[in-house]
């Protein structure tokens, strides 16, 4: 049937109208995190010194050693205004830190002879370290020690404001004795919680099962914040959300990637 021109415009007007206001209301119904997705964040530290940083990140997370727990990135108040730049945009603080981590014992240039430390003397849930002792008491002090010295004396200004993610790799020095490298970061996060920081666990799931093997329930590392290192790109970081925590009460948070010589990061949150 032929229909008359004015009329066929008309038609084509509505039917274009009732296409917009379809495409209005798929777009209002999309979940929030489709409509708001946020690119990732990254991580930086001492290799990255004198280098070009990343533009754009939504969060930036700062290293505070110089690859060892006992030495200072020599670029921190750098690296920290460069973080502190970020868009926000996630569910992760703007600015945060990580510390690296380790449980030397003898081989280590210092180690706690007692349960004092920064003129305070430490409720230490082990007992009391001595000297000459390599196990969990000497152990919780050495971690609490370093993390004493990271937010006091390597240059963070209001240390309780941030977050500070605990570095556990193979790379570091580490004892035998698994439960007392737990203990050593169980005495990091109580001195971070005693500064009202909080703190979580960056691992890979092998290095973390070598390093510290199964955190019982009845540890503050069980209910700890993962954030997981290994994946091969951002697709690949989006999936790793869904893995297995580091810890049996914990929920992965954060996972990473390498791309372009720089460690970007994807907030499950």
């Amino acid at each position: 049937m032929n229909i008359p021109r004015a009329t066929s415009m008309l038609s084509r007007f509505r039917y274009g109208l009732a296409v917009i206001a379809t495409m209005l209301l798929m777009l209002h119904t999309l979940p929030a995190e489709a409509a708001t997705a946020a690119g990732p964040g990254n991580d930086v530290s001492w290799p990255q010194c004198g280098k070009a940083l990343p533009k754009g990140q939504t969060f930036g997370i700062v290293g505070v050693n110089n690859g060892l727990a006992n030495t200072t990135n020599p670029c921190l108040a750098a690296e920290l205004s460069w973080a502190a730049s970020s868009t926000g945009t996630t569910g992760q603080p703007k600015a945060a830190l990580y510390v690296n981590t380790g449980n030397p014992g003898s081989a280590g240039s210092w180690w706690p002879k007692s349960n004092t430390y920064g003129g305070t003397t430490v409720a230490n849930p082990y007992g009391q370290c001595t000297g000459g002792s390599f196990g969990a008491a000497c152990s919780y002090m050495y971690g609490y020690a370093k993390a004493y010295d990271d937010a006091n004396i390597r240059g963070v200004s209001n240390p309780g404001s941030y977050t500070w993610w605990l570095d556990v790799e193979t790379g570091n020095s580490w004892s035998a004795d698994k439960a007392a490298n737990r203990a050593d970061l169980e005495g990091m996060m109580a001195y971070f919680a005693s500064i009202g920081a909080t703190s979580g666990l960056y691992s890979t799931s092998s290095q973390w099962s070598q390093i510290a093997g199964t955190a019982p329930a009845s540890s503050p590392l069980y209910t700890a914040r993962s954030w997981l290192a290994g994946a091969s790109s951002l697709a690949s970081a989006k999936r790793m959300c869904a893995a297995a925590p580091l810890t049996g009460g914990s929920r992965v948070t954060l996972t990473q990637y390498v791309s372009g010589g720089f460690d970007y990061d994807y907030s499950c949150v």
